[in-house]
């Protein structure tokens, strides 16, 4: 099929390479000209394992192309991928005010059939409310389909490829036929595709992650009683997993959950169950355990440090809201970098791949005089009176524990994933204080 996909960020660019990898013709539109111009010359404006490659084959092999201007040529598409960004408001709702831009660039050039797929996250009824626009916009027929995705920033491309299922949201018999083509390679493999309407499509993605929210929180919250009381996480998340009704996935005590997705789309949720007066107590819940998440953990560095913590310098390894992403957004290192350089402390950053956003994000920030950037893991805490790990990249889990001791002032870390033994950091004189772990014996300096 010819396919357009309009908003090349990480949905619409991560869709546009997977779709051209099965053998589609794809033009990505996007109307930032630094990006177009990046991804000619075979760069990419997000990083995503395995993308770079992707997208340079699929160019090579001439089914992916990709330009910032609007043509005729649209009009000789099958398909059209509406994938442009839709941030939260202040009040949580999405802003789609640039799916309303795209529709109207694209409909002069259009003469014919043709299906909008929304792949953007919108507003539970955005369906039915683009279908109205378009209707005073076209004269051609038309259709709207719903198609959530479910891509998870560093595991993308194997998402996409290997999706757990396909929704797709849509009351018209011909359109449903034309997605189920579009996604038959993935029938072949057993991959369900679930065609329903498109209201219960546009639910679909906001319950499924207010549910990983859910068990995020949920585990957060337990680990702060575990903290209170003496226990220990992971010893009762042994516990709790080996029922099968209960699972291991998303099961990690933290500092919370962040980036583009969860956040967002829990905010929404709340939002509309105010719009609607629906009393929904779990939803708000959600979103202030998570809230309270990063701040728990900034008031165990500070009772740790007392009034002392001014004076000091940590280290912070891990900027991203996660590994394999250098998607800052909604990042609980973020909330903790600016909640401890409220407190005076100077603090030494390093990320293997969000550095570079990070830079950007502090860069006009009242905070950027408390930060250093530093060149690795090892630079970052050399002078240091503590570590803090925020981001559980796979480099952190096993690093020089004496070289650590020697440089760490205090020989303390604060372990935001839960990365490291205590009783392996104890062999090497270093102290622990974790998530809903008992701290090894390291004394309060208050």
């Amino acid at each position: 099929m010819k396919i357009v996909v309009v908003g090349l960020g990480y949905v619409g660019l991560v869709t546009s390479a997977c779709l051209a990898e099965l053998g589609h013709d794809v033009l990505g539109i996007d109307i930032d000209p630094e990006k177009i111009k990046l991804l000619k010359d075979g760069q990419m404006p997000i990083y995503e394992p395995g993308l770079r490659e992707l997208v340079s084959k699929n160019n090579s092999e001439g089914r992916l192309n990709f330009t910032n201007s609007f043509s005729t040529e649209i009009d000789t598409a099958d398909l059209i991928f509406l994938a442009v960004g839709t941030p939260s408001k202040e009040n949580g709702i999405p802003d789609v005010s640039a799916i309303y831009k795209a529709i109207d660039s694209l409909v002069p050039f259009i003469k014919k059939y043709k299906i909008f797929i929304l792949k953007s996250t919108v507003p539970i009824g955005m369906n039915f409310e683009i279908k109205k626009y378009l209707k005073t916009k076209l004269i051609s027929e038309f259709e709207v389909v719903s198609n959530p995705e479910f891509l998870k920033e560093g595991t993308a491309i194997q998402d996409f490829m290997k999706p757990d299922r396909i929704i797709i949201g849509t009351d018209n018999i011909k359109a449903s036929e034309i997605m189920k083509e579009l996604y038959s390679h993935f029938t072949r493999n057993s991959h369900p595709i679930l065609i329903m309407d498109p209201l219960s499509a546009e639910t679909v993605k906001y319950a499924s992650n207010l549910m990983l929210a859910l068990k995020v929180s949920f585990i957060n919250e337990l680990a702060l009683l575990c903290d209170s009381i003496g226990a220990d996480i992971r010893r009762v998340r042994e516990g709790i997993i080996t029922d099968p009704r209960i699972g291991s996935q998303f099961l990690y005590p933290s500092v919370g959950y962040g980036g583009s997705c969860l956040p967002k789309d829990v905010q929404a949720v709340v939002h509309l169950c105010k719009e609607k007066s629906i009393d929904l107590l779990i939803p708000s819940a959600v979103l202030k355990a998570n809230e309270n998440q990063s701040g728990w953990f900034i008031n165990k560095i500070a009772v740790y440090f007392g009034s002392e913590i001014k004076n000091k310098t940590l280290a912070i390894w891990g900027t991203s809201f996660k590994a394999g992403t250098d998607d800052i957004r909604e990042s609980p290192a973020i909330k903790i970098i600016e909640g401890l350089a409220k407190l005076g402390v100077k603090l030494k950053l390093y990320d293997p791949i969000a550095l570079k956003n990070t830079k950007k994000y502090f860069e006009n920030s009242e905070f950027n005089k408390k930060l250093e950037y530093a060149k690795s893991e090892m630079d970052s805490v050399s002078g240091a009176d503590a570590l803090i790990v925020c981001t559980e990249w796979l480099q952190f889990r096993s690093p020089d524990f004496e070289k650590l001791a020697s440089s760490l002032k205090d020989k303390i870390i604060f372990d935001g994933r839960n990365l490291y033994d205590p009783e392996k950091l104890k062999l090497y004189g270093l102290g622990h204080i974790g998530i809903g772990i008992p701290a090894n014996k390291v004394k309060a300096k208050v």
